[in-house]
């Protein structure tokens, strides 16, 4: 399926790993021209290398920290300076620490919501002139599947996230008709955070297989955990015109485990 985005300019934050690298891989295979982010700069250049093997587009790396406001700036200046614009932002960053509400102190609120939530307002903030000059502008935010149905020891991402989708429901009505305004849930995937807490529970002796613990990550109908390319395939699909009239919502990638109706 040709998605129509062939030349068009992404940002695509906390790509570097994981899921932001598979959204950032899926709009460069399609030939968008996609600016990259990390904090670590090997890492990034790794990242860069694995997704020029399969883009058709332009990739250009930002080392940044989404908790800085000046990186920030410059992730969006550095877009539109490569690439004379900005039609595409995708939203992502790593996840808040795990454990329960007794157990998280204010430094890791104040933390978690500069991280989550802050960034992806500085980030539409920066884009939001360029967005709106796209004949496509588009804002996809990664997010988690607890803002719809909290999970165990996660009070952090339970909690912090929610925000983060009224900031694109807000954003789907003040940016339109020029700019849509979306969200993804995810569930697990297999990414190198989930492979990392896989190995670490083997090395421990909790499972006695990569497979075996993989699949305790795998309680949804389908049976498996994500790849991480059926996400990033997804954002890109959001980011085209071929989904010109969805916007507002938040769309859960999580095999089905979710049990909420809405």
């Amino acid at each position: 399926m040709d998605l129509q985005i062939d030349g068009n300019a992404a940002l695509v934050t906390a790509s570097s790993s994981g899921l932001g690298k598979a959204s950032a891989k899926a709009l460069a295979r399609e030939g968008a021209n996609v600016v990259i982010n990390g904090r670590d700069e090997d890492r990034l250049a790794d990242a860069k290398e694995e997704i020029e093997a399969e883009a058709t587009g332009e990739v250009v790396a930002q080392v940044g920290d989404l908790t800085d406001e000046d990186d920030i700036e410059t992730l969006v200046e550095t877009t539109v300076d490569e690439f004379g614009g900005i039609d595409h932002l995708v939203t992502s960053a790593g996840g808040p620490p795990s454990g329960p509400f007794l157990d998280t102190d204010d430094d890791d609120w104040y933390h978690a919501y500069d991280l989550l939530v802050m960034s992806v307002v500085r980030l539409a903030r920066e884009a939001e002139p360029h967005l709106r000059e796209s004949d496509e502008g588009t804002i996809v935010n990664i997010t988690s599947r607890s803002v719809k149905e909290a999970i165990d020891s996660l009070v952090l991402s339970n909690s912090v996230r929610m925000s983060v989708i009224g900031l694109e429901k807000t954003l789907s009505k003040e940016f339109a008709p020029d700019v849509r305004t979306n969200a993804v849930l995810p569930g697990p995937h297999e990414t190198e955070r989930i492979e990392d807490l896989v190995n670490q529970a083997v090395d421990r002796g909790d499972y006695d297989s990569y497979d075996e613990g993989l699949d305790d990550w795998a309680s949804n109908p389908l049976e498996r955990v994500g790849d991480p390319m059926e996400l990033g395939n997804t954002v890109a699909f959001l980011s085209s015109p071929l989904s010109g009239y969805i916007n507002g919502e938040s769309v859960l990638i999580d095999g089905g485990s979710t049990g909420a109706n809405l």
